[in-house]
């Protein structure tokens, strides 16, 4: 294990320093908003010179690992609703599991440009809804096929459970807070069961020093990222799930038109 991790060469701390670093903020945004923490990391790691198939092993290996402090630390923090866990966790993980069998025979790039247009206009209306007008809290109506939909769009497009999931809930009047909070929790789960297949294929070649840093980073980052999440105020919250869902949807999209490379 020891020779995998260190299979990119020495490891220095000129060398990890920058992917701790991508991880402790990318997952800061996550554990605080309940979203984003693949697409700013793989963003990052590319901009840093990873390969785009060592940049998305990485992140989900990583990944297994952060979502399991964050939910730990969203746990003390009172910041789960469990009855929504419930309602979430099973189609999550049914459609997370589909999504890992069909990826083989479906292409998810296919679809993602869609899902990330749907995501900007969630994005643009989280933050005018959070600055014109009250947020009463309601219990969510649409919870289990909104999970199911969640984890089979996280398995077959390598992402987006958090802004699927997380936006969702909050159009439909649920507590900032404790949306956040379940999300991340239940997303531990749902990574496990997609990332079992992933490290039966590829063993520990993922564990690369970008997944070390990753991994680092993100531990350090997911306490913070769920206290955030407690003590901030709930308009707060919402405008920047919406901002931060506007942006890395509109890179997306900026992306796919190639305007970006």
């Amino acid at each position: 294990m020891i020779d995998s991790i260190l299979n990119a060469g020495a490891l220095h701390a000129d060398a990890i320093w920058p992917f701790i670093l991508v991880g402790f903020f990318a997952q800061m945004v996550d554990g605080a908003l309940g979203m984003a923490y693949g697409v700013i990391s793989s963003t990052l790691l590319l901009a840093l010179g990873v390969p785009p198939a060592a940049a998305s092993a990485g992140v989900h290996a990583a990944e297994t690992c952060t979502t399991g402090v964050s939910a730990i630390s969203h746990i003390a923090h009172r910041n789960v609703d469990w009855s929504l866990f419930r309602r979430l966790v099973v189609p999550g993980v049914i459609g997370g599991v589909l999504g890992a069998y069909v990826l083989s025979n479906i292409d998810g790039e296919i679809i993602k440009p869609f899902i990330q247009i749907y995501l900007l206009g969630i994005g643009l209306y989280l933050v005018w809804r959070s600055t014109h007008r009250t947020l009463p809290n309601s219990n969510p109506k649409v919870v289990g096929p909104l999970g199911l939909v969640g984890g089979f769009l996280d398995a077959t497009g390598g992402g987006g459970w958090g802004p699927v999931v997380t936006s969702n809930l909050l159009i439909q009047g649920s507590s900032p807070r404790h949306t956040i909070g379940t999300v991340n929790s239940v997303e531990f789960i749902l990574t496990l069961s997609i990332s079992i297949t992933f490290f039966l294929n590829i063993g520990w070649e993922a564990f690369t020093i970008a997944t070390s840093g990753l991994l680092i980073g993100g531990v350090v980052a997911a306490p913070l990222g769920a206290m955030l999440a407690r003590h901030v105020a709930p308009k707060i919250l919402m405008v920047s799930v919406g901002i931060i869902l506007t942006l890395t949807s509109a890179f997306g999209i900026a992306k796919w038109l190639g305007y970006i490379g």
